[in-house]
């Protein structure tokens, strides 16, 4: 569907149009992506094939290494293409389809930490129910709510996206497809556009980070009454839990709480959380997790192994 349009595609200025930097960026996201691709795939084939990793909790790490997955995949070989290119074009179903995809990825992971938070919660401070609260059948209703409601957000993305019309200037000042800049090209008052986009991304953002926020204190606060090696198990798990929230969250809040007003510094902030926060996810999860840096090692012995008999 195309509304009131005369603009097919659009010029994607990307990161940089010098050649030289253009170059650094090509090998700089190549080696972003291709580190995100492995460190992500490596705890996805090691959590499905350890029987000790088949808690909840490691249930919702699997699904948010598949979403950093998608996540980059939405963004980064667009633009490494693109860094290879003298002008970077999009075509306008491309283009809506990547604010998409983007927005549908980036909601899911934001849903993935929000039950993340809850299963720590549930497993700290409820330990007694914890099997029955956080069943196989509730975490998998879970995820499908979640996938539901990003797909009714990004849905939500793309109505907007369509309700502009574009009737001249076609060239993006950002390297992918996203509602801010898409802002500045239409040929129309975008004020009630912006509230509404404001009031869809900033809102879900600036709300699940205030209340991952109070459920970690809540969480924090609750350790004192366990053992020192619980306490230590429990402390680990939640710092590397917040340091991923934090990470992901900062550089969102920063660009969708905002009035239709761009800084030249918004697209390295893009990069945090489009392809900065994929890429650093698996380090988190399995530095300051010994029972999937345990899982990984019997993963590589299993394969040195068979790989020694053929």
């Amino acid at each position: 569907m195309q509304l009131n349009n005369n603009v097919t595609e659009f010029i994607l200025l990307g990161l940089a149009q010098d050649p030289v930097k253009k170059k650094i960026v090509f090998v700089t996201f190549l080696i972003f992506y291709l580190g995100t691709l492995m460190g992500n795939l490596l705890i996805i084939t090691t959590i499905r094939t350890s029987r000790a990793l088949g808690s909840p909790m490691y249930f919702f790490l699997f699904n948010l290494s598949l979403t950093d997955t998608f996540l980059s995949t939405s963004i980064a070989p667009r633009v490494i293409a693109d860094a290879l290119l003298k002008n970077a074009t999009v075509s306008f179903n491309e283009c809506i389809v990547q604010v998409f995809s983007s927005h549908f990825f980036g909601c899911l992971e934001i849903f993935i930490l929000i039950l993340m938070a809850v299963d720590r919660y549930v497993a700290i401070c409820k330990p007694l129910h914890y099997t029955t609260i956080m069943s196989h059948r509730v975490c998998g209703v879970l995820m499908a709510v979640a996938w539901i409601g990003s797909c009714v957000h990004s849905s939500a993305q793309i109505f907007l996206a369509l309700s502009l019309p574009f009737c001249g200037p076609n060239v993006i000042d950002h390297y992918f497809c996203d509602l801010q800049p898409l802002l500045k090209l239409a040929c129309a008052d975008t004020y009630v556009t912006n509230l509404l986009l404001v009031s869809n991304s900033g809102a879900i953002c600036t709300v699940s980070f205030v209340m991952l926020m109070v459920s970690y204190v809540i969480i924090l606060y609750s350790l004192r009454n366990h053992s020192a090696e619980g306490r230590k198990k429990a402390l680990s798990t939640c710092i590397s839990h917040i340091t991923v929230v934090i990470l992901f969250f900062g550089p969102c809040i920063f660009i969708y709480t905002r009035p239709a007003t761009t800084f030249p510094m918004d697209k390295m902030i893009a990069v945090f959380y489009t392809v900065g926060t994929p890429l650093i996810n698996p380090l988190i999860s399995t530095l300051r997790n010994a029972e999937v840096k345990n899982a990984m090692r019997m993963l590589w012995s299993k394969q040195f192994i068979s790989g020694d008999k053929k």
